[in-house]
């Protein structure tokens, strides 16, 4: 059983990068998924979720990302994505899935100019 984050990576402000969250050992559709951010010297955040557990996806934003941040799944590859516009260097971060008490590994995300 394991989740591993990957995509990140160095970008300018204003650009787009997209996060995949790849599960193995369980189907990431019976769960809600969220993604987190850690902020250099700050707390582990929340930042997305989708959770189809009620039939329907439904989904969560903290409203730093709301309008640019859009999460989705793609149940042939077992895979969560969250697609980040407009980023802004107070973004820059290691994000982290999560989903069915597993944590993904990270992935470092890097806005600056």
């Amino acid at each position: 059983v394991q989740l591993q984050a990957s995509g990140g990576g160095s970008v300018q402000p204003g650009e787009t990068l997209t996060l995949s969250c790849t599960a193995s050992g369980f189907s990431l559709g019976d769960y809600a998924v969220a993604w987190f951010r850690r902020a250099s010297g700050k707390e582990r955040e929340a930042i997305s979720c989708i959770d189809d557990s009620d039939g329907y996806s439904q989904y969560f934003y903290a409203d730093s990302g709301k309008g640019r941040f859009t999460m989705s799944r793609d149940s042939a590859k077992n895979t969560v994505y969250l697609q980040m516009n407009s980023l802004k260097p107070e973004e820059t971060g290691v994000y982290y899935c999560y989903a069915w008490g597993q944590w993904g590994q990270g992935t470092q995300v890097t806005v600056s100019s």
